[in-house]
């Protein structure tokens, strides 16, 4: 292309180089910042291998035919081909684009139907589960084989938590002390442990695609019996509290660690007074999903408010969804006011006249577990919980 920018004397201000798909509108920042420069005017023309370089998608082909329409960009040049803000040119344009765009469209398609029929074959269609590895056969393409390193290591984790009563945590700890790696040499996470003990694949049947409910017999060799699978299935069962596994808190699933950044989890506890009544207490700390000794502490729900408040007056607000959260506030005590107390309806008070970090702050010390939750949704800033109080990302 260079070669032929010199044969035909054309300026080349600068070169931009992108490797990113151009299946997908607006997600190329190479492509974005060509935009935006033809539209400072900092050069008129792109000139590229083939139209299906610029794009494959009907947003980013609508940007660039926007701006020849603007006389922004006077051509478009390819190997073969020039495009000028011609009718019948534009129209070729887009043409081969929408073209490209039918190809990926259709591979697609293809490929989704192809894994189907590996599954609808017992043949695993994606990259082999722990324990098991890619078999590069043409005449068997989705083939897994035994992976002579790990596997015994993923019977032995079934044999501990269903056999042996081992918890998921006294596993990891094991595999971290064994220095247990998977075959890209990372450490194996304390949920993707769980995840793995939930996968029939490794007694010999799967489910694709998950959630399906399609199940497939596998073509694998199983690394465990159906038996002990079923005896880790109850076991995963009986772990969970049903009193406390789908319960919500205020600032559950919001929050990040900002020490091993795990999740932040949340539990309530009960303590009976000398007076007789009950007081119920809530903790925050890392789950520790992605670091079993993480160190950064718990703490109770008054003071992780109190942290909040601190800093609420430096984070960004999502101005349009407070205001309607607002105005849908006033609207209720206004009907309120009416319906109940029989007071007649005055001067409405305007949204714009109350200030939304006040109202966030009010909301924390007032309101309940979902208007806590549902107001911090306003926050631009992602707030971490470090040395036990929340912070602000360094």
């Amino acid at each position: 292309m260079l070669e032929l920018a010199q044969k035909e004397g054309l300026n080349i201000t600068e070169i931009k180089k992108e490797s990113h798909s151009a299946k997908d509108s607006g997600q190329r920042q190479v492509f974005n910042e060509l935009i935006t420069d033809l539209r400072s005017g900092k050069f008129n023309a792109v000139l590229t291998w083939a139209p299906d370089r610029l794009s494959r998608n009907a947003g980013d082909l609508g940007s660039l035919v926007d701006l020849m329409d603007q006389k922004l960009l006077i051509e478009i040049r390819t190997y073969s081909q020039r495009f000028t803000n011609s009718p019948n040119e534009k129209f070729l344009l887009m043409i081969l684009c929408s073209q490209a765009k039918l190809e990926n469209d259709n591979k697609s398609i293809n490929v989704k139907r192809g894994m189907k029929a590996r599954a609808a074959l017992g043949f695993w269609p994606g990259i082999a589960p722990m324990g098991y590895l890619n078999e590069n056969r043409r005449d068997k393409p989705g083939s897994v084989i035994i992976d002579p390193e790990r596997a015994p290591i993923v019977k032995q984790m079934f044999e501990k938590f269903g056999n042996d009563g081992w918890s998921g945590r006294k596993i990891y700890t094991w595999l971290k002390e064994t220095k247990f790696t998977t075959k890209n040499n990372k450490e194996f996470g304390l949920g993707n442990l769980y995840l793995m003990l939930r996968k029939s694949f490794y007694y010999g049947i799967f489910e694709y695609p998950q959630g399906s409910h399609q199940w497939y017999q596998g073509q694998h060799q199983p690394i465990i019996t159906k038996e002990l699978f079923d005896k880790v299935q109850t076991r995963l069962g009986e772990a969970k509290d049903p009193k406390t596994y789908d319960k919500e808190f205020a600032f559950t699933r919001l929050l990040t660690c900002g020490l091993c950044g795990s999740t932040i989890c949340a539990y309530e506890k009960f303590k009976k007074l000398n007076n007789g009544s009950i007081s119920r207490y809530v903790y925050y700390g890392c789950a520790k999903g992605k670091d079993v000794y993480c160190k950064a502490g718990q703490v109770r729900e008054e003071a992780l408010i109190d942290s909040l408040l601190e800093i609420i007056d430096q984070v960004s607000l999502d101005t349009l969804g407070l205001k309607e959260k607002i105005e849908k506030e006033l609207e209720k005590h206004s009907r309120f006011r009416s319906a109940i107390l029989g007071i007649a309806k005055t001067e409405q008070i305007k949204s714009k006249s109350i200030d939304g970090k006040n109202y966030i702050k009010y909301i924390l010390k007032e309101g309940d577990d979902y208007e806590k939750r549902d107001i911090l949704t306003c926050l631009k800033t992602k707030l971490i919980f470090k040395d036990k109080k929340l912070q602000l990302p360094s």
